[in-house]
C-alpha cells in the first residue's frame, strides 16, 4: 500500500487515495444520440391513467405496493414506450409552480447512466413523474433478495462505477443533490446495465423530508441541521458501496466497527469467495471509508470516486446481462406458448385459429348477455352486431368483422377485450397495423395481465416492421401469461 502500516490499517482508509493518472471514462456526452429519448413533455391524468391501465394495482412497480405514500406505476404510452409513472400523494407538492419548475429542471437530463425523466403531469391535486421504464427491477432485490444467483463481484464494482459516474454528469449539470440515494434508486435497464433514478433528484413531500430511511443510515450533518447537500450524498455513496461489498444492509456505525478492527471478512459477502483479492476489498473499503467520513469536507467529490473505480474493473468485455444472468434477445423468451410462437413466425392464420378456440373465456363475463339489464332494441341489436361480427370472424371475413365489432364498440354499453382482440387481428388481416396496435393495446388498458393483449400487440408491431418493439411485447406477453399458468 505504499505507507508501511498493516493492510487493513484505518491509516490508509482514512487517508487521501492518490488517485492514479489515467484518462477516466467521462459519459457526460457518450451516446447522447443513441438514447433516443423525446424531450421533455407536460402529460394529462387521463393519459396516464390510461397508460397504466386506470391506476391498475397489477401495474404497481415500487417497494410496499400501494401502502406507499408514493407509488410508482409501470405503463406503456400510445407509442409503445415503456414508463414509470410515480404518483405522488395528495399533500405532496402543494405549489404547483415550484413542482413544475423542479420536473422540467431535472427533466432536462440526459444520460446513459440515468432512467431519464420524460415528463410530469401537474393538474389538480394531482402531481406525477414519467421516466424511462427499467424492466430487470432494483439493486437491492439482486443485493438483498436474490433468488438465481447473488451478485458477482465484477458486476458490483460495476455497479459503483456507473452510479458514481451518473452523479458526476448531475453535479456537472448543476444537479449535485440527491435525495435518499439507497438501493431501492438503483435500477436495471434492459441490457442489465443500471442507472440511477431520477425520481430521486426531487423531494418525497413538502415538508421536504429527504431520507426515508432508518436514521442509522443518514448523514450525520442531515441530522444536525435537515438539509441535503452535495456532501451527503457522498456519504449515501459509502453506504452503497458497504451493501455492495456485503451484500446487506450494515448500518455505516457498525460496519466502521469492524474496518476499525481490520476485520475485513465479516464486513464482505461470504457468496463473494474467491471473485476477488484483498487488495481489491481494501480499496473498496477505503473508498467507503473515506465517503463516511463525519466531516462533510473530508468526503471525496464524485470525479474523484469515478478516478479510484475505472482500474477496479473486472471483466469489462463481458455485457452486464452475461453477469447479471438475466436472459436477453431471443434467451428472454424460453418457452413460448402457441400463441406466442405465432407470433414470433408471424402466422397469423395460426394466431386466428388459437382466437377461435379460445372464445370469450378470458372476458371474466364483461361481454356475457346480461339478464338483469333491462331488455332495449338498442341493446338486442348490441348484441346481434358482436355474433355478427363473431360469425364473420370465424369465417374469416374479415372486413366485414371489423364492421360489426366497430358498431358493438361504438354503443359502449358492454366492454369486452376479447372483441377488442378480435378486431385488433381482423385489421392486421386487412393490412391496417396502426389500427390493430391500438385495439390490442386497449384490450390491455381493460385487462392490464392478459397476455393475449401483448402478444396482439406484438403481431401488430411485427407488421409495422417495429421488431425490436414486437420483442419486447413478446416477452411481455410470455412473462403474463406464465404469472396466469402459475396461479392456476
Amino acid at each position: 500500500m505504499g505507507c508501511g502500516c498493516s493492510k487493513l490499517s484505518v491509516c490508509c482508509w482514512g487517508s487521501e487515495i492518490t488517485e492514479p493518472v489515467l484518462e477516466t471514462h467521462s459519459v457526460e456526452n457518450e451516446e447522447k444520440n443513441e438514447l433516443d429519448l423525446p424531450a421533455f413533455h407536460e402529460y394529462t391524468v387521463e393519459q396516464l391513467r390510461t397508460a397504466t391501465s386506470g391506476f391498475a394495482v397489477e401495474n404497481i412497480v415500487s417497494e410496499h405496493g400501494e401502502k406507499a405514500p408514493n407509488v410508482v406505476y409501470k405503463g406503456k404510452l400510445e407509442n409503445q414506450r415503456r414508463i414509470a409513472v410515480k404518483r405522488f400523494n395528495r399533500s405532496a407538492w402543494p405549489d404547483a409552480r415550484q413542482f413544475l419548475e423542479e420536473a422540467r429542471a431535472v427533466g432536462q437530463l440526459r444520460n446513459i447512466r440515468l432512467a431519464n425523466l420524460l415528463g410530469c403531469c401537474c393538474e389538480g391535486d394531482e402531481r406525477l413523474l414519467v421516466a424511462e421504464y427499467m424492466p430487470n427491477d432494483t439493486l437491492a432485490k439482486h443485493l438483498f433478495h436474490w433468488e438465481t444467483q447473488p451478485m458477482k463481484w465484477a458486476m458490483r464494482l460495476r455497479v459503483a462505477l456507473y452510479l458514481a459516474q451518473a452523479l458526476e454528469y448531475c453535479t456537472s449539470k448543476g444537479r449535485a443533490l440527491y435525495h435518499d440515494l439507497n438501493a431501492y434508486r438503483i435500477v436495471f435497464d434492459d441490457d442489465g446495465n443500471p442507472r440511477l433514478s431520477c425520481f430521486g433528484m426531487m423531494k418525497n413531500s413538502r415538508d421536504g423530508k429527504s431520507y426515508s430511511t432508518n436514521l442509522a443510515f443518514t448523514p450525520p450533518e442531515y441530522l444536525r441541521t435537515g438539509r441535503v447537500t452535495a456532501e451527503s450524498v457522498m456519504y449515501s455513496f459509502g453506504t452503497l458501496l458497504l451493501d455492495l461489498l456485503s451484500g446487506k444492509h450494515i448500518p455505516p456505525s457498525h460496519a466502521l466497527d469492524l474496518i476499525r478492527d481490520r476485520n475485513l471478512q465479516m464486513l464482505t459477502d461470504s457468496c463473494l469467495e474467491g471473485q476477488f483479492s484483498n487488495d481489491e476489498g481494501t480499496e473498496l473499503v477505503r473508498l467507503a471509508s473515506r465517503c463516511l467520513q463525519y466531516e462533510p469536507r473530508e468526503r471525496p467529490n464524485p470525479k474523484s470516486l469515478v478516478a479510484a473505480l475505472v482500474p477496479l474493473q473486472k471483466d469489462t468485455e463481458v455485457a452486464s446481462h452475461v453477469l447479471m444472468g438475466i436472459p436477453h434477445g431471443a434467451a428472454a423468451l424460453p418457452n413460448l406458448s402457441p400463441l406466442g410462437e405465432a407470433c414470433v413466425r408471424k402466422d397469423l392464420t395460426a394466431i386466428h385459429e388459437i382466437l377461435e378456440s379460445i372464445g370469450y373465456k378470458d372476458d371474466e363475463g364483461a361481454a356475457t348477455e346480461l339478464s338483469f339489464q333491462m331488455w332495449t332494441n338498442q341493446m338486442q341489436e348490441t348484441l346481434n352486431s358482436k355474433k355478427k361480427g363473431d360469425v364473420a370472424f370465424s369465417h374469416k371475413d374479415f372486413r366485414a368483422a371489423i364492421e360489426c365489432y366497430t358498431q358493438f364498440i361504438d354503443v359502449g354499453t358492454m366492454v369486452s377485450p376479447t372483441v377488442f382482440a378480435r378486431r385488433s387481428l381482423s385489421y392486421v388481416m386487412s393490412d391496417m397495423p396502426q389500427e390493430a396496435l391500438n385495439d390490442a393495446s386497449q384490450a390491455q388498458v381493460i385487462s392490464p395481465v392478459w397476455h393475449i393483449a401483448s402478444y396482439l400487440q406484438a403481431a401488430a408491431l411485427f407488421a409495422l416492421r417495429r421488431d425490436d418493439e414486437a420483442q419486447v411485447a413478446l416477452k411481455e406477453g410470455c412473462v403474463l401469461e406464465s404469472k396466469k399458468n402459475a396461479t392456476a
